[in-house]
């Protein structure tokens, strides 16, 4: 393997530019949801806490007798978690490239 190859993807990003951006998104969320979590009983900052939950509920169970498979999916979104996404990936795009 040549010393200096570097993966690229259809449209030019790196690989390392994409995990840079994974990377932020991972981040903004730990973030906002910490936020969301310390704020919901600050009145005036009450608002960033608030959430909208979606997904598969109940979820769903495959059972084949000897195994039993159950798939489950639910998103929870607060607008701290939308702020900080957004505002990870705007610093980091700032910083970094």
């Amino acid at each position: 393997m040549c010393t200096g190859c570097r993966i690229t993807f259809r449209d030019g990003k790196s690989m390392k530019q994409t995990l840079w951006i994974v990377f932020l998104i991972c981040a903004g969320i730990v973030a906002g949801s910490l936020v969301a979590e310390l704020t919901a009983d600050i009145g005036w900052l009450s608002w960033l806490s608030y959430a909208l939950t979606f997904g598969l509920n109940p979820p769903f169970t495959l059972d084949m007798g000897v195994i039993s498979l159950s798939l489950g999916l639910w998103i929870n979104l607060s607008v701290g978690v939308i702020i900080f996404v957004a505002l990870a990936i705007f610093i980091g795009v700032k910083l970094r490239f």
